[in-house]
């Protein structure tokens, strides 16, 4: 026989502590549902007073440093909690099975213990997602409190799992389309560099030998190279700052700029302006479908679009709805959202079904940035070449005529 401490809830919810004797752990926790208990953690120890250590050692974990799950995760977590409420768990215990899964300094474990113990201690799940904020978005405890009131958990857990995996998925495909090009410039800066520090400098010691004056291509590149080996940790750092800088200006003072800035140049304004019609459409279905009012979901799509010039115009366009105007009109005079959004969401206004529509409208752009990725991929192609090809002429352009002119100068000496 061993000695189990255990942490566990008893018929009126409160939670226990103490030790059990048994052959194994499935025994110990057949005799403490056997008591009426809803086991939380179990250990094999020597007593009840090492149990209330663990547990104490537990809350102090706990109250540490707030981990965070990544959108991956969240989906992960939605979809598991969703399968065992479903199964016909608790919520409580569903959150302990989480929590108990995997590497316990996880993200998912950590939060997923947190959520217990703020629902243990009486909170509702909503306040208690809500205390994440940066795992869980406005929109996830909205929809989790319109859960909780209609009695459809399951439901609105599913639908977040969808409205996660769509993000995720149109993530990814942007990530991806941007992947190839961000290899080839990578790597064509690396040659220019290489080019110039070993090879141009070489080229530079023989035309010097000469003693002739060189051609104006040749005197800029070698000039270009001669800065590039003086001054190239000093361009590097400058470079990185710059980076920062300008990073941070975009996220501060720049960002409406820089938002506007995106939605304007060719090819990449129709991955962004399609993917955040998309995203925005889909948001305000889920919202809508689970019983969210107008003015807090439009106040929620303005917290997550990810585009100033877009959250400006939902501003005031839930400015507009509280004097009783419907959605689509306000946002089709801001003159940012194409008028086929806002046809079709004029429609599902006037029939009744606003989710359907947005459902419909968030498919139309899904597809739309599908298309604009590959035109992007297959025009951005032709573009690097052509980049490449300017350096590389540039550099053979330069050392060409000055060997042409030094040959030249040797056949009329």
């Amino acid at each position: 026989m061993a000695t189990f401490g255990y942490v566990a809830l008893n018929r009126q919810r409160a939670k226990v502590s103490g030790a059990i004797e048994a052959a194994d752990r499935r025994g110990a926790l057949a005799s403490l549902k056997g008591q009426g208990l809803t086991p939380l953690s179990i250990t094999e120890e020597q007593g009840a007073k090492k149990a209330a250590k663990q547990e104490a050692s537990f809350w102090k974990l706990s109250s540490g440093p707030a981990k965070k799950m990544k959108p991956g995760e969240v989906l992960l977590f939605t979809s598991e909690l969703a399968d065992l409420i479903e199964a016909g768990m608790t919520l409580g215990a569903a959150l302990n099975s989480l929590a108990n899964q995997g590497d316990p300094n996880s993200g998912i474990c950590v939060v997923a213990a947190d959520l217990r113990d703020r629902i243990m201690r009486g909170e509702a799940f909503s306040d208690a997602v809500e205390a994440h904020p940066d795992t869980f978005p406005a929109i996830y405890g909205n929809m989790v409190r319109a859960g909780e009131a209609s009695g459809a958990m399951v439901e609105v857990l599913r639908r977040l799992g969808e409205h996660y995996e769509r993000n995720q998925s149109m993530r990814s495909k942007i990530v991806s389309a941007l992947t190839y090009p961000c290899i080839v410039l990578g790597m064509g800066v690396l040659a220019v560099i290489f080019a110039m520090v070993k090879i141009v400098p070489q080229f530079t010691e023989l035309f010097s030998s000469m003693g002739k004056e060189l051609p104006l291509p040749t005197r800029m590149l070698m000039g270009m190279s001669e800065g590039l080996i003086k001054y190239g940790v000093f361009i590097g750092i400058g470079l990185v700052f710059g980076v920062i800088a300008l990073r941070k200006w975009c996220k501060g003072a720049g960002r409406t700029r820089w938002d506007r800035f995106k939605l304007r140049v060719p090819l990449v304004k129709g991955l962004v302006a399609s993917g955040a019609y998309a995203s925005l459409a889909y948001t305000l279905q889920t919202l809508l479908a689970n019983g969210v009012n107008v003015l807090q979901a439009l106040r929620i799509s303005e917290e997550t679009c990810g585009n100033a010039v877009i959250e400006a115009e939902l501003r005031k366009a839930r400015e507009r709805v509280t004097d009783g105007t419907t959605i689509s009109g306000p946002l089709a005079q801001s003159g940012v959202f194409p008028r086929l959004m806002t046809d079709m969401m004029a429609l599902g206004e006037q029939t009744g079904n606003l989710p359907g529509a947005l459902g419909r409208i968030g498919k139309r752009y899904e597809a739309e940035l599908n298309r604009n990725i590959k035109i992007f991929t297959t025009a951005l192609e032709p573009i690097l070449i052509l980049l490449v090809a300017l350096v590389v002429g540039f550099v053979a352009i330069a050392i060409l005529s000055a060997v042409f002119s030094a040959t030249s100068a040797m056949g009329q000496a």
